[in-house]
């Protein structure tokens, strides 16, 4: 596959009724997500039209999975790091739960479109399995609830 491009991602997760900007602010704080956009807009500016863009698909390659060869591996941790380098300096997650706490592999996870968007990175899919049930019923009552905003004192699985 690392003959046909320079990257392997997983196949797209799609929502169907949520842009990816709204699908973050109703599982996650918004504050991290409008921190990250500052930085992107105050130290890399020529990528804020990309995060724009991958804010308002309802797609995106998520999960952190991929596979590059070691020149756009370079590339893209260091632009990816400096970010959340940044945005940590910003973001007091002091108050969050264990869950929300890791905010910044979340943010990682839509900041690696933005990265080949603006970077016109070429790239393959391939399809991934994941390990263990899938609690849907689970995921749809929890969707469900943030999206009705619903008070609850667990609003993650």
């Amino acid at each position: 596959m690392l003959e046909r491009a320079p990257i392997i991602l997983p196949k797209k997760r799609r929502y169907y009724i949520e842009t990816n900007y709204s699908h973050y602010v109703h599982a996650h704080h918004k504050e991290p997500l409008n921190v990250t956009r500052k930085v992107i807009e105050e130290n890399y500016p020529k990528y804020l039209n990309a995060f724009d863009k991958v804010m308002k698909r309802r797609s995106a390659h998520m999960f952190n999975m991929f596979i590059m060869k070691n020149k756009e591996f370079k590339q893209y941790a260091e632009w990816l790091f400096n970010i959340l380098s940044l945005a940590e300096r910003e973001i007091d997650i002091s108050n969050y739960s264990v869950q929300e706490a890791r905010v910044f592999g979340y943010l990682s996870e839509l900041l690696m479109d933005v990265w080949i968007e603006k970077n016109n990175k070429s790239y393959v899919e391939c399809s991934w399995i994941q390990v263990g049930p899938r609690q849907l019923l689970k995921k749809v009552f929890f969707f469900l609830i943030r999206k009705l905003k619903i008070k609850n004192s667990r609003t993650h699985f």
